[in-house]
């Protein structure tokens, strides 16, 4: 049975350092919403189209991991699943394509993980420039795990 493994951590938490290696070791297709975005709109889209562009990718990659799963094949979601309802949706999704999903948890303390999204920002190679601000703006739309949502805790990537 195909497996849709979700990843699941804020900014600079190692998700796609993690996906990498779990595409190798599984395998799986991996699908890092970031690098489609920074292959079609680059590295630092402008703000004003920016949600635009998030949609467009995002359409694109659903109908990609999907289409893998009803194949038969896992996919890997480094997407951050920032929401509850965003991890029901997809959960929902994979049930309905006969699949199961696996849930990972990566978490950096905020320093650290500042720490790392600057070094990346220096060398993005498929990653989106984020600054400071953003960093902290950003906070506010990122729901921890719930108690109820069976993950399995992964360690410093």
């Amino acid at each position: 049975m195909a497996t849709a493994h979700l990843l699941h951590g804020y900014l600079g938490a190692g998700k796609t350092t993690f996906a990498r290696r779990l595409e190798e070791e599984l395998p799986a297709i991996r699908f890092s919403h970031d690098e489609w975005m920074t292959s079609l709109y680059g590295d630092d889209p402008p703000m004003d189209q920016f949600a635009a562009f998030h949609q467009r990718v995002s359409d694109l990659v659903d109908k990609n991991w999907t289409r893998c799963l009803k194949l038969g094949l896992d996919g890997v979601l480094d997407f951050g699943f920032w929401s509850r309802r965003q991890r029901d949706e997809t959960r929902a999704t994979v049930l309905a394509l006969g699949a199961r999903t696996r849930l990972y948890h990566l978490e950096y303390s905020e320093d650290e993980a500042w720490r790392r999204v600057d070094k990346r920002n220096a060398h993005l190679d498929g990653s989106l420039f984020i600054v400071r601000n953003t960093f902290e703006m950003l906070k506010s739309r990122f729901e921890p795990l719930a108690d109820d949502e069976d993950r399995t805790e992964i360690g410093q990537c």
